[in-house]
């Protein structure tokens, strides 16, 4: 099966300010990120805070544009690609906000909301964009008379539905889901994580699922890709990643997550110091001040992502 989604190394540079008298400089938050989706299946990208998962995601909806690298839609690249094309093909890519209520107008009611992207990307009448508001809303378990309230008159859980049902109501063949469980409370967590699976049943859809949660990707992924200071460090099927966790930073994030039998034994690995500053990164592996393995390659070579033991790896200390 071919590809809906392809990115091939990726990368995303910002220009900021030091100050009046200091000249700018450069950060690189992405660098290099590739992977492939196919349709009704679920990538899920992990990381620290500030890793690069959510830049990632603002590329892959054409919020912006990759500094280098490419990205293809259905076969098509993206950056390469005329304005009018360009504009069809951000239909076929949405997004699901982590806070829903953020990305609601208070001012619209929900069917307004729901038929907004209808009303500037599509030629439908009234009538038909409210039919289809209406259809979408009982698709994501949302009442008819729901159309004419306001955001605030819902629950948070209510609320992320609204934000399902609004990106899909272009019909797009990818959905890219930044966090879009972790404000809400655990038992409303399951119910939203059962309607993207029964959603993504009924509609093929492919998922990028951006979380730090790990217990919700062992739950929804399909593959797994974790994001460390802009690199992608492992790439693998979702059982490899997490039974046999191959680079140093993917283990030390899954020793970290809860389990829930309490005479489950599991070793607690503690990561020293922070995340390297994106102004200052170091040579070499990037995890090198941190890595519990590292040994002089490591700070002086960037080690590729190549194929080890099942899945792709960057790191030197890992046998092929």
């Amino acid at each position: 099966m071919s590809a809906i989604l392809e990115a091939r190394d990726l990368t995303r540079d910002y220009s900021v300010s030091r100050g009046a008298f200091r000249s700018r400089a450069t950060i690189r938050a992405l660098s290099g990120v590739s992977f492939s989706l196919q349709a009704g299946r679920t990538l899920a990208v992990v990381g620290e805070s500030g890793s690069g998962k959510s830049t990632l995601a603002r590329l892959l909806t054409l919020i912006e544009n990759p500094t280098a690298g490419s990205l293809l839609i259905d076969g098509e690249d993206v950056a390469h690609a005329s304005a009018a094309k360009r504009k069809r093909l951000r239909r076929e890519i949405q997004i699901v906000f982590q806070n829903p209520y953020g990305s609601l107008n208070p001012r619209q009611t929900i069917g307004k909301a729901l038929e907004e992207p209808l009303l500037v990307n599509t030629r439908l009448g009234t009538a038909e964009r409210k039919a289809e508001a209406l259809s979408i809303m009982a698709k994501v378990g949302l009442r008819p008379e729901y159309y004419h309230r306001y955001p605030h008159m819902f629950s948070g859980g209510q609320r992320q539905r609204i934000a399902i049902a609004r990106a899909l109501m272009l019909k797009p063949k990818i959905l890219v889901l930044d966090e879009p469980v972790s404000a809400l409370d655990v038992s409303i967590r399951a119910q939203a994580l059962n309607l993207l699976a029964s959603l993504q049943e009924e509609f093929a859809l492919a998922y990028v699922f951006v979380s730090h949660d790990l217990s919700v990707v062992r739950h929804i992924a399909d593959e797994v890709m974790v994001i460390y200071l802009g690199h992608a460090v492992e790439l693998g099927q979702r059982d490899a990643i997490f039974m046999t966790p191959q680079h140093p930073y993917t283990r030390a994030l899954l020793s970290a997550t809860p389990v829930a039998d309490p005479a489950a034994r599991r070793e607690r690995i503690v990561l020293s110091g922070e995340p390297p500053s994106p102004f200052a990164p170091p040579p070499g592996c990037p995890f090198n001040p941190r890595c519990p393995q590292v040994f002089d390659r490591c700070r002086a070579e960037m080690p590729p992502l190549e194929r080890k033991q099942g899945r792709d790896v960057a790191c030197w200390a890992v046998a092929p």
